[in-house]
């Protein structure tokens, strides 16, 4: 069965969410202490219409229902995602839904909700999402999958019952930031220092500044506050500052982090972790820097081309970008899911903006500048090049190992997880309103 609550939100659908406005509420589930309203069954019904194959009052409250039996297990396992973990998969969403609208005003409209609204739903969602694969990827940790596995399980099938794998490429990435003027730095530096001063006297509160000027739409919302985070769950940056304060009425120093500067106070402790409350503001741009930036970039582009020194070579010495320079550029794909990471990408794993651009080239081919938001929520300039395009194809073992491979895993982590959910199902308190039982349910166990 498809899971539908795999909110992969770069293939969904733009749908009206008006029909929610006349729904009359109700839990109609309860999985252990969670309950399961009408208006989220609606919700994911109204995001997927015709997709969902099957009752959809029957296959979304249990895969939903599944995704809580997840989660539970990960608050016991102590299994989290950070925001920034979460964060870049939210921009690039709302990036691609905004393409498909044609503007941040038509979205809103369409969605019927403010943009902060739309915000918060998907990175309440996405953090569900990545959270229940961490803990999917706990349960089948022990897997291994040996070559002879592979052979054996693909050996004897029909040539079109292999795997069908989409057109991807492989793309090498050059970044530069635009530069920042120091009095720009200075000058943010300084709003943030009066900020602390104004918190620390009491003329106002941490929590109210932050709703108005964090940066961080999706903590700003609550006043700048991070849930309980263990050190490697932070930024460096940050968590040398969160793990260092000890006074709630302080505020702390700027510190400089990734994604910009912040102010940081601290909430409570908790064994390993911390909760923080935060302020981020980064650096205006001038316009003309990045037109500056993109022109080197140009030019960095033509010289290659002019072989004075190659892709890699420039990659290597000039990038800005720390995932790839050490890598030629090449850009790096990871599975969420599996966590086996590629060189390869199906045009809808892209950023969009780097998507745009790969969609026309030829192999071998160099863009022109172009401008995207990096993970870390900035402004960047950045060349690609094209490195390679493997058309659609059936899989073979000479050609496609690492994907069958994966195949083969994929398939024992189904059966692993299937077995799961039966165990879970046995020790979980389960409550399903009467009229919601008459279902031919995956997993029958839910009705006692």
């Amino acid at each position: 069965m498809k899971n539908f609550i795999v909110l992969a939100f770069t293939t969904m659908c733009l749908q009206s969410l008006s029909a929610q406005n006349h729904i009359v509420d109700e839990v109609v589930w309860v999985v252990g202490d969670e309950a399961i309203l009408r208006s989220d069954i609606e919700r994911v019904r109204n995001a997927y219409g015709s997709d969902i194959k099957g009752n959809p009052y029957c296959v979304i409250p249990e895969q939903l229902a599944i995704q809580k039996l997840f989660l539970h297990q990960a608050a016991i396992d102590s299994i989290s995602v950070s925001d920034g973990d979460v964060a870049p998969y939210v921009e690039q969403d709302i990036n691609k839904k905004v393409m498909m609208a044609g503007s941040k005003e038509k979205l809103e409209e369409y969605m019927r909700m403010p943009m902060s609204q739309i915000r918060e739903e998907l990175f309440e969602q996405y953090r569900n999402e990545m959270t229940a694969m961490k803990m999917k990827q706990k349960i089948t940790a022990d897997i291994k999958i040996t070559p002879a596995e592979v052979r054996k399980h693909f050996r004897d099938l029909p040539q079109d019952s292999l795997p069908y794998i989409p057109t991807q490429v492989e793309v090498q990435i050059l970044t530069r930031h635009p530069r920042i003027h120091r009095e720009e730095i200075d000058r943010v530096k300084e709003q943030l220092r009066g900020w602390a001063e104004r918190i620390q006297s009491g003329a106002t509160s941490f929590s109210a500044l932050a709703r108005m000027f964090s940066k961080d739409e999706n903590s700003a919302r609550m006043g700048g506050e991070l849930d309980y985070y263990g050190r490697t769950q932070l930024d460096p940056a940050i968590a040398n500052v969160a793990f260092s304060l000890t006074d709630p009425k302080k505020v702390s120093k700027v510190v400089q982090s990734e994604y910009g500067f912040h102010i940081v106070q601290l909430i409570d402790k908790r064994g390993d972790k911390v909760k923080i409350r935060h302020i981020l503001r980064r650096p205006e741009v001038d316009p003309k820097d990045i037109e500056a930036c993109m022109v080197r970039l140009d030019s960095i582009a033509m010289d290659i081309k002019e072989n004075k020194f190659t892709f890699e070579d420039g990659a290597r010495d000039l990038s800005d970008d720390k995932d790839s320079r050490n890598n030629h550029g090449i850009m790096t794909n990871i599975n969420h899911e599996t966590g086996i990471a590629t060189t390869r990408f199906e045009m809808s794993d892209l950023p969009s903006e780097i998507a745009r651009m790969v969609d026309k080239m030829e192999i071998g081919e160099i863009s022109k500048a172009f401008t995207m938001i990096d993970k870390h929520g900035m402004e960047t300039c950045a060349i690609v090049k094209l490195r390679n395009r493997i058309p659609a194809h059936r899989a073979s073992i000479t050609e496609d190992f690492q994907i069958l491979k994966g195949t083969v895993e994929s398939k024992k982590s189904e059966e692993m997880i299937q077995q799961w959910i039966k165990d879970k199902q046995k020790s979980t308190y389960v409550r399903i309103n009467e009229d919601w039982r008459s279902c031919d349910f995956t997993y029958p166990g839910w009705v006692k």
